[in-house]
């Protein structure tokens, strides 16, 4: 199996953008290309959940090869949910690792603005079982209230917990130009103040309007090598080290323990070992913090803490910029965004930045490894990709 390489990012906004589908996958895309100092590539992947229902577009890769006179690139959209980036990433890494290509070209992009919030989340609800959870209106966000309520009651999480996820997510946040949300906030501020309750109100309880992710749209793009391309493009060499991929029950009333995300385990577990690292040698991570107790949960499944002790890491300060393994310094999808096709690949953009030492303000010292965990549906579809600086 051929080593692979990440030799160019390119990255939009996280906001509300008033361009078609296919520009903001191109504008992302060509800073990728000119990143990397390439004008074509051998394959192209487009990571997308929901064009045909939010923007009434289909075939949104061959659009993209199209828009940017790439042809004759092999092109293929690629949707998984909100895994969809990630998963996009897997098929690039497979298309290298195999010998089929030797540069592909990997975009993500979403653009959710062209219907409503209240349609938006309806699409986004369709990723639940459809005989035992959609026909009842379920959403996520409700899903992932009644994950919180017992996560809660077993683990002694509290609201405070959730605040300070978000707290430090917003402020990574103010350091990333490309985040949706610009906005400082504080524990008095979302729940201790007088004014708390009308600044954060109920969305899904205990889950308040400042655990949730805004609707975003936006375009990310890595471009994948080989080792032979990337060694000529004289880029930082960042290696794709390790891809892991699993999945779980559909239904989550299904699981044996629902407050277990059995996949994000198996998917860590798979990139870890085919990195050939530990939990304790990454250096930043990216995690899918769509709501602020998955990014507690989610440090425990990939082993950077205990099960039951990652919000105490999190009062500790251990998961911030400067702490034992940072999370989330872009703002994660809490407050970078959340275009859920896009997400996955705006994650790699992040952690290929970190590597190579452009993070400026939000940089954390001395990384070498960092890892992606992009999570689908409520978590029953699940990459994790492990990067390492040579």
């Amino acid at each position: 199996m051929r080593e692979v390489y990440a030799v160019g990012i390119g990255i939009t906004s996280f906001t509300r953008l008033e361009y078609p589908l296919v520009e903001i996958a191109g504008y992302a895309s060509i800073l990728a290309l000119k990143d990397a100092g390439l004008d074509q590539v051998d394959q192209v992947y487009l990571a997308n959940m929901a064009a045909a229902r939010l923007n009434h577009q289909t075939a949104v890769a061959s659009a993209l090869v199209d828009h940017l006179n790439l042809q004759p690139a092999g092109a293929a959209t690629i949707e998984n949910g909100p895994a969809s980036g990630a998963a996009a990433i897997k098929e690039g890494f497979q298309a290298i690792a195999s010998g089929m290509a030797d540069t592909v070209m990997v975009t993500g992009a979403e653009r959710m603005s062209e219907v409503n919030q209240l349609e938006a989340t309806d699409v986004v609800a369709s990723l639940s079982h459809p005989l035992s959870e959609a026909i009842y209106g379920v959403t996520l966000p409700s899903l992932a209230g009644m994950f919180t309520r017992l996560y809660m009651e077993k683990y002694g999480v509290t609201r405070r917990h959730l605040a300070l996820v978000a707290i430090k997510n917003h402020a990574n946040a103010l350091m990333n130009p490309f985040a949706h949300v610009q906005t400082a906030i504080s524990l008095e501020g979302i729940l201790d103040g007088p004014d708390a309750p009308t600044n954060n109100p109920i969305i899904a309880d205990p889950l308040h309007f400042f655990d949730v992710c805004p609707v975003s749209d936006g375009g990310a793009c890595v471009i994948l090598a080989s080792a032979e391309v990337a060694k000529k493009l004289k880029k930082p060499l960042i290696r794709l080290a390790g891809v892991g991929q699993a999945t779980d029950t559909h239904a989550v009333h299904e699981r044996e323990n629902p407050t277990d995300l059995l996949a994000v385990r198996l998917a860590a577990r798979k990139a870890y070992e085919m990195a050939g690292i530990k939990p304790a040698d990454v250096d930043v991570a990216e995690l899918h913090d769509a709501f602020t107790i998955l990014e507690i949960a989610e440090s425990e499944e990939v082993g950077f803490f205990k099960k039951g002790e990652g919000h105490l890491a999190l009062e500790q300060g251990e998961t911030k910029i400067g702490g034992k393994i940072p999370i989330n310094t872009s703002g994660g999808l809490k407050a970078k965004g959340h275009p859920v096709g896009a997400t996955g690949v705006g994650q790699a953009h992040e952690i290929v930045t970190q590597l190579r030492g452009a993070g400026f303000k939000r940089q954390v010292k001395n990384a070498k490894v960092g890892l992606t965990l992009n999570f689908g549906g409520f978590g029953n579809n699940v990459v994790c990709l492990v990067f390492a600086k040579e």
